[in-house]
């Protein structure tokens, strides 16, 4: 008798236990997802203030490149081309204000910009002529300006290198993040690159911050210009190497160091890693070997030879 009155007493106990149990673990989690909610608050309050909207940039620079070099069958004449400009211009500025809020600064930086535009596009059509001579696969330049993802990165490199020249803050890591999510290939606004760079394929490619590259360099897909040293204190040195003119980088090719100097007409196969200088008209290779599998393991190789 008493057995059968204690058990469902008990077990409502325990069902009581579990259920309050159950509540405060739920009231905690609801002050979990408050602070957490008021943590993400804060901080987006502080990037809306502090970044431009990301849409809006993604669109501008898009526009601009298909402006400069795609064209539209509604911009065919030049008073709507002209107002195709001033709105570009507009955009410009307003993206612009976002991040300096200084009204005479926005309207500066926004004329030195668009004065630059002129020489910016002749040096594009130099690279793009560029990749049409090297590229046999290449039938014409409006190919190449249209359809050739190298080409479109190195647009979007020189527009953003000059607003890095000019000082303005996050659009240019904006617009080249955006080229590198379209194309795979990461130009760095800060590295200085000379006339008719012709980028082959590309996916891959990646150009470090104080990178120098010289005039007529071409760069395989996959090739690395890269830091040895990645330490915060060494952000002011020179990290990234300097190729000098004339200079082609197979695919796969990885060159370190602020002090790596690649001389001018060298050739760097693929797959090279270097870390030291090399002088002018260098041929640098891997050495292949063949041999033929006997009944013995056949070891792996375990490095390579450059």
């Amino acid at each position: 008798m008493d057995t059968t009155i204690t058990q469902p007493l008990a077990d409502l106990n325990t069902q009581k236990a579990q259920s309050s149990a159950n509540t405060v673990a739920q009231n905690e989690d609801k002050l979990d997802e408050q602070v957490f909610i008021k943590q993400l608050l804060n901080n987006n309050r502080k990037r809306i203030q502090s970044f431009p909207d990301k849409q809006t940039a993604e669109e501008f620079i898009e526009e601009l490149f298909q402006f400069l070099f795609v064209g539209q069958a509604q911009a065919v004449d030049e008073s709507r081309l002209s107002d195709q400009y001033k709105a570009l211009k507009n955009t410009f500025a307003a993206l612009l204000f976002e991040v300096i809020s200084d009204e005479a600064a926005v309207k500066k930086h926004t004329t030195d910009f668009f004065a630059t535009l002129p020489d910016i596009y002749e040096r594009l059509v130099r690279d793009a002529e560029a990749i049409l001579a090297s590229d046999p696969a290449a039938r014409s330049i409006e190919e190449v300006m249209v359809a050739y993802p190298g080409f479109y990165s190195t647009v979007i490199y020189r527009l953003t290198n000059q607003l890095w020249k000019q000082g303005v803050p996050f659009l240019p890591r904006f617009f080249s993040e955006y080229a590198h999510s379209k194309t795979g290939i990461d130009i760095h606004p800060g590295a200085e690159i000379g006339d008719a760079l012709a980028i082959d394929h590309g996916t891959g490619i990646v150009v470090g911050e104080t990178t120098i590259i010289g005039n007529n360099v071409k760069l395989y897909q996959g090739v690395t210009l890269g830091a040895l040293n990645v330490a915060k204190d060494c952000a002011s040195m020179k990290r990234h190497p300097t190729i000098e003119d004339d200079v082609i980088i197979y695919s796969g090719a990885t060159i370190l160091g602020g002090e790596t100097v690649i001389g001018k007409g060298s050739i760097i196969g693929g797959n090279v890693w270097l870390t030291y200088s090399v002088p002018a008209n260098s041929v640098v290779y891997h050495k292949s070997e063949v041999k033929v599998k006997d009944k013995e393991p056949f070891p792996e190789p375990l490095n390579f030879v450059i």
